[in-house]
């Protein structure tokens, strides 16, 4: 009786092994599938960050890469989204010419500007979020959120300069004024391309 216990035992367990191997593969194959994701949703944003206009009175450029961020959380989700920009910076701290400019290396994410860079994160969250919640559907909302993003990117980089004994009257001078217009037009040009895709879906 005993032996016979131990048969049934030793079924059952080769059985659950066996019964794991398919979830184990296909939890494999998503996870491969996630990390190319991300990636490319980091080689979007490095490939808009070369979109790159110097102004004479800043050290920040005016970059598609707000653009990329936004794009990159809408499309991607909060949680793909932001896994993604996290990815960016760090492929820029790894040293990839990946910032505006053909730029990379610690010293960007150390520098006056690394404000906006960080402001990314929160940014393609908020995208990622609305998006998942049916809000891009609508125009005049996905406008909204863009802005707010948008804004929220600006304002943790003129915030960013303070820390290097810039007044803030000065960081709103050269990084924040500046591009509350170019800001504007790239929120219109998001929000289209995402109303647009939610009424083709």
């Amino acid at each position: 009786m005993s032996l016979l216990n131990n048969t049934e035992r030793f079924k059952n367990s080769r059985a659950r092994v066996i019964s794991l191997k398919p979830v184990d593969k296909l939890s494999l194959d998503n996870s491969i599938l996630n990390v190319l994701t991300i990636l490319l949703g980091s080689f979007l944003i490095a490939l808009l960050a070369q979109i790159s206009i110097h102004l004479p009175f800043s050290p920040v450029p005016v970059t598609g890469q707000t653009v990329g961020v936004l794009l990159v959380g809408a499309f991607l989700g909060s949680r793909m989204g932001t896994f993604s920009v996290c990815a960016y910076i760090l492929e820029g701290a790894i040293g990839f010419p990946v910032f505006a400019g053909f730029k990379g290396g610690i010293m960007v994410l150390l520098g006056p500007t690394a404000g906006y860079i960080y402001g990314f994160i929160p940014a393609a969250f908020i995208m990622g979020w609305v998006t998942e919640n049916g809000i891009t559907s609508r125009f005049y909302l996905s406008f909204f959120f863009c802005i707010v993003a948008s804004f929220l990117i600006l304002l943790l980089g003129t915030l960013h300069f303070l820390i290097f004994n810039m007044s803030f009257f000065d960081a709103r001078t050269i990084g924040l004024y500046p591009f509350i217009l170019g800001d504007l037009f790239k929120s219109v040009a998001v929000a289209a391309i995402l109303t647009g895709i939610d009424r083709k879906a």
